[in-house]
């Protein structure tokens, strides 16, 4: 096996560890009952009220997401973006997998349902500098925020961010309210998620820097 091969290897390894952490931080937040991060917020609220688990749910809109790629960027679609879909389907059935392992956990005062949540909203924020420091392919979330910026070069990929997770808030707060009577999924724990996520990877970011996956390429 030669160093190139021995360096894609480890990129690849990285990001499924990245997309393993950011499932489990996804259960633990689910189990907090304190709201999911938003780009969870819309595939918990459809587990509330179809067949659909978390995980199949979160593969369906990731499925969505590609498709509106597609139609976003037309010619100018990569395939190799096709990537997103297996990385879609190996992070909808963790997170099914960590929703199951998580579940013996109990919270039953409000201070334990907010430490869960920070274990969740740490797990994310770490999932997701692992995901850049991989630097093989995005989820299909972030794929459209990026498709959406390239399509429309004025607009500024953290104010599009921003933007698209305030309209999976909403959009999971209508479907809520529209199919189980009241809000769910969507609480002061999405807030903590959506404010400390980035933050918090940022950190661990500038930690990660210094692991220099190109020196290991070259060395």
């Amino acid at each position: 096996m030669n160093r190139l091969t021995t360096y894609i290897l480890k990129r690849y390894l990285l990001l499924l560890a990245s997309l393993a952490i950011m499932a489990f931080g996804v259960a633990f937040s689910i189990k907090a009952s304190l709201g999911t991060s938003p780009i969870s917020s819309v595939p918990y609220v459809i587990s509330l009220f179809s067949p659909l688990t978390v995980g199949t749910a979160t593969i369906a809109m990731h499925c969505v997401f590609i498709l509106l790629q597609i139609l976003i960027l037309r010619k100018n679609y990569h395939p190799i973006q096709l990537m997103q879909l297996p990385v879609a389907f190996f992070f909808g059935y963790l997170t099914d997998f960590g929703v199951w392992a998580v579940q013996g956990i109990s919270c039953h005062t409000y201070w334990q349902q907010w430490i869960v949540c920070l274990i969740g909203i740490l797990l994310v924020a770490a999932g997701v500098s692992l995901e850049v420091k991989a630097g093989v392919v995005v989820l299909a979330g972030e794929g459209v925020v990026l498709a959406i910026c390239r399509a429309v070069p004025s607009l500024k990929f953290g104010y599009m961010k921003v933007s698209f997770d305030v309209t999976l808030v909403v959009i999971a707060c209508i479907l809520s309210i529209s199919f189980t009577g009241r809000l769910q999924g969507v609480r002061e724990g999405t807030v903590a998620a959506a404010v400390m996520v980035g933050l918090i990877a940022r950190q661990f970011g500038k930690v990660l820097a210094r692991w220099k996956l190109e020196d290991e390429q070259s060395s």
